[in-house]
């Protein structure tokens, strides 16, 4: 199938089913609902590779995504940083303080050109009592999150490197490819280290990894299209464990 405003984006997860978020928080509002979050928000737009927002800086609020795609990421204190997911237009970033105090637990950044609508937190939290709609989507928002960084930890925690890498490029096939003649053409552009930070190893094991599952005829890489010619394979490879 082909992407579209209402995939989640890209997490690392078991099942279609964890991934099967509500409606945008704003676009899921009746029209006089949705104008007056608008008038609340601030517009903004950022370039690739600018920051929405810092681990470490005050947290006011949230950022619903509109066009474009952001990547939430931790950073350790080593430096080494591990992705929480890329997200797309309907969802928000910010949490979970949504009505803003403390600091950001961790970063966000734009992956390409990208535009979003800032809800401070001075006067969301009265804006929600006052629209009972936008508390609801808040509500189902939250709790699709904490199913996605749930199954991540689960994923991060009992599943192999090699596990986990069947399973990113499985769920780049079911959101993102165009099937024909029983191949899976992938045209999302993600680079060998966007993988990696996802799914917690190095940039060079994800290459050789990949070149690997060319050799055994798994895939075809060329020109940033990714081409999955045994699903088959991949869904095995997913559940199997390494020797």
């Amino acid at each position: 199938m082909a992407a579209g405003e209402d995939s989640a984006g890209i997490i690392l997860a078991e099942g279609r089913e964890v991934l099967a978020r509500p409606q945008g928080l704003i676009g899921s509002l009746p029209p006089d609902a949705r104008e007056r979050v608008r008038r609340h928000g601030i517009h903004a737009e950022y370039g690739r590779g600018e920051q929405v927002f810092r681990q470490g800086d005050p947290h006011d609020g949230i950022v619903v995504i509109e066009s474009g795609m952001v990547r939430s990421y931790y950073t350790a204190p080593s430096g080494r940083e591990i992705t929480l997911a890329y997200w797309q237009p309907g969802n928000f970033v910010g949490g979970p303080e949504i009505f803003g105090g403390g600091t950001h637990i961790w970063s966000a950044v734009a992956v390409r050109p990208t535009g979003v609508i800032r809800l401070p937190g001075e006067g969301l939290r009265e804006l929600s009592r006052e629209v009972p709609d936008l508390a609801l989507a808040i509500i189902d928002a939250l709790v699709f999150k904490a199913r996605c960084y749930s199954s991540l930890a689960q994923m991060l925690g009992t599943r192999s490197l090699r596990q986990r890498l069947a399973q990113v490029l499985i769920h780049l096939a079911q959101n993102y490819g165009m099937e024909e003649d029983g191949e899976v053409a992938v045209a999302a552009a993600f680079t060998h280290s966007e993988i990696a930070n996802l799914i917690g190893a190095t940039r060079q094991w994800v290459t050789i990894s990949l070149n690997r599952m060319q050799k055994a005829g798994v895939l075809h890489q060329n020109r940033g299209i990714l081409v999955i010619r045994r699903l088959d394979l991949l869904t095995q490879e997913s559940s199997q464990d390494e020797d």
